[in-house]
């Protein structure tokens, strides 16, 4: 840490924040295992247990750790969804220090079935595209998404690498405020063997329906999540 602190104008906590998110990222501490105890690293890094706390304290508030009380803190191999705040999958992960990335399952364009219709207020044979992929953080995969989006919105197929969010972002489309349904469902064979899980494992049916500042819906999306490493939370508040 002192040799870090001389090559550097961070403070020390954030250059231990730092360390701990590399070697989170660099897998040298395993899933759910335990980090040492705050006042051992402390000593073995010969600063004080107050700076070790708010290093800790601020990977805690980013998903990155779960402190248990009465056990330690330990890796979180969970992933916290607040959802009350509109970001996207890629966004969430990159938050967390994590790789986001896809498989396609399929990419298409085509017009409106008649729910897509209902859910988007669209005219009968309105064109859409269409966007079906496994998302991974690093090499886990974490969910399956199902997004159809007005084709108006997008520049052509093609335009959506990484980020779905990030490519109407560019476009001037991107939506700033969306309506989310949450149900919890049991992983079919299709979707279990997609998401390395068993059939039958807890999943979590997520749909959000999308719109721009003017009040037009944008995107209506499924995605069905591994119910072992999601949690949804959001901020409640009296009237």
């Amino acid at each position: 840490m002192e040799a870090m602190a001389q090559t550097s104008s961070l403070p020390l906590y954030q250059l231990l924040q730092r360390a701990l998110r590399e070697a989170i990222d660099k897998r040298i501490f395993g899933p759910d295992e335990a980090l040492p105890a705050e006042r051992q690293l402390a000593s073995e890094l010969s600063i004080s247990r107050i700076t070790v706390r708010k290093a800790i304290d601020g990977l805690v508030d980013e998903g990155l750790l779960v402190r248990r009380p009465g056990s330690g803190n330990f890796i979180n191999t969970r992933i916290e969804k607040n959802f009350a705040k509109l970001t996207s999958f890629s966004e969430d992960m990159r938050a967390r220090g994590r790789t986001p990335r896809s498989v396609w399952l399929k990419r298409s364009e085509g017009t409106v079935t008649p729910e897509e219709a209902l859910r988007l207020r669209l005219s009968p044979g309105a064109p859409v595209y269409r966007f079906n992929r496994i998302r991974f953080a690093d090499d886990v995969p974490m969910c399956l998404e199902y997004a159809t989006i007005v084709a108006t919105a997008l520049p052509a197929l093609d335009a959506v690498d990484v980020s779905m969010y990030e490519a109407l972002e560019k476009a001037g489309n991107r939506p700033v405020r969306a309506l989310q349904r949450l149900s919890a469902l049991l992983l079919n064979a299709e979707q279990a063997a997609l998401l390395q899980a068993q059939q039958g494992d807890a999943g979590l049916a997520v749909e959000r329906l999308g719109f721009l500042r003017d009040g037009r819906a944008v995107e209506f999306c499924r995605s069905i999540f591994r119910g072992d490493m999601y949690d949804f939370v959001a901020e409640l508040s009296t009237p």
